[in-house]
C-alpha cells in the first residue's frame, strides 16, 4: 500500500508547487509539491480502507506523506482512546508550522470529547520541546477559546516556555484569536502577563491586523505596545 501511495503523490507533484510550498517552510528539504486538496482527497481514500495497516507502515520520507498520515487521522471513525494513541504517535513527526496547524484543525472528534483531550494536552504544553508546544498551543486557539476555558486557555499560554520562533508565533496567534472572541478577559491578560516583548508585541500585531476588531479597540491596542530595547 505505502509504495502505492508514495507513487501517487509523486506522480501528483508539481514543480512551480514546490518551490512555492518550500518558499513557505524554510526549515524543512522535503517537499514534493502536493496540493492541499489532493491530500485531503487521497486521505479520505485511505480513511474508507484499512487506515490502522496505512499508518502504522507510512513512511516519512516527504513533507506530502507526513501531511497525508497527519489527514488520515482527522478523518478516521474510531473510540476517542484509540484516537488519541494515534495522535500521540503522530506528534514527534511534526517538525514544521504547516504539518502542525493543518493536523491540528483537522482533529474534529476534540469537539465532542473536550475534556478528555484538554487532559491529553497538558503535557505538550508543558513540554521543552518547540512543536510539541505549538500542537498544544494550536489546539488550544482552534477548540478552547471559549467562555468555560478562557481563564485557563489564558494562563496555559502565559506559562508555555517560548524562547523558539513557532512557539512565539503561535502564542501571538492564539492572543489574537483569544481576544476576538473574549476580549474583556483577554484585555485584562493583555495588561499583566509574563509575556517577553517580542510575543506580546507581535499578539497586539495580529489583534490590529483583523477585520473582526473595531477601530476604536485597534487604536487602543496600539497604544499598549512595548518599546523593546534598542528601539525608540
Amino acid at each position: 500500500m505505502e509504495q502505492s501511495i508514495k507513487e501517487q503523490l509523486l506522480g501528483m507533484a508539481e514543480t512551480d508547487f514546490q518551490k512555492f510550498t518550500a518558499a513557505l517552510i524554510p526549515n524543512i528539504d522535503n517537499v514534493l509539491g502536493v496540493r492541499l486538496p489532493l491530500l485531503r482527497k487521497l486521505a479520505k481514500v485511505i480513511a474508507k480502507g484499512d487506515w490502522r495497516t496505512y499508518l502504522a507502515n507510512a513512511e516519512n520520507d516527504y513533507f506530502e506523506e507526513v501531511m497525508l498520515q497527519g489527514m488520515v487521522i482527522g478523518t478516521v471513525d474510531a473510540e476517542i482512546e484509540e484516537m488519541l494513541r494515534h495522535v500521540a504517535a503522530f506528534v514527534p513527526k511534526i517538525n514544521n508550522w504547516s504539518v502542525c496547524d493543518s493536523f491540528c484543525i483537522g482533529l474534529k472528534f476534540t469537539i465532542n470529547h473536550k475534556e478528555t483531550v484538554w487532559e491529553f494536552l497538558q503535557p505538550y504544553l508543558a513540554s521543552d520541546l518547540e512543536y510539541e508546544i505549538r500542537f498544544g498551543v494550536v489546539m488550544l486557539l482552534d477548540f478552547y477559546i471559549e467562555e468555560p476555558y478562557i481563564d485557563w486557555v489564558l494562563r496555559l499560554l502565559d506559562q508555555t516556555k517560548r524562547e523558539t520562533y513557532y512557539v512565539q508565533m503561535a502564542l501571538a496567534w492564539a492572543l489574537s484569536i483569544c481576544y476576538i472572541k473574549l476580549p474583556g478577559p483577554t484585555l485584562a491578560y493583555l495588561e499583566n502577563n509574563s509575556l517577553d516583548d517580542f510575543t506580546y508585541n507581535k499578539a497586539l500585531q495580529k489583534i490590529t491586523e483583523s477585520y473582526r476588531v473595531d477601530q476604536a479597540a485597534k487604536q487602543m491596542i496600539r497604544g499598549m505596545k512595548r518599546k523593546t530595547k534598542g528601539k525608540r
